[in-house]
């Protein structure tokens, strides 16, 4: 991810590709049934370190204001949010994997 400020009428710096399943090989047939329930861990702990996101980002407008730089520390630790909770996305709502997702921010 870039933290550039993003341009509007050209391509967008940042791209989210997510790979086709190959559903007969990758993926099992009865697991989204299941799917949500085990992500619900996952929900818990996101919706933690999502109000914990919205506090960073607060603490970062001020930054930006007084300093006019986001700080490196903040910006890792709302893309690490943002990324875990698109491969729990991924896994449990999409369907496009049977990977059960990290406890991690990286």
């Amino acid at each position: 991810m870039s933290d550039r400020y993003p341009s509007t009428d050209e391509e967008q710096a940042v791209h989210l590709e997510l790979d086709y399943p190959s559903v007969p090989q990758d993926l099992n047939r009865w697991l989204p049934l299941v799917k949500w329930f085990l992500a619900i861990p996952h929900y818990v702990a996101l919706f933690f370190l999502g109000i914990g996101a919205v506090g960073a980002v607060i603490v970062a407008w001020l930054a930006v204001v007084f300093t006019g730089r986001y700080p490196r520390t903040i910006f890792n630790y709302v893309e690490g949010v943002l990324r875990w909770a698109l491969r729990v996305e991924a896994y449990a709502l999409l369907l496009v994997t049977d990977e059960y997702p990290p406890f991690s921010l990286a």
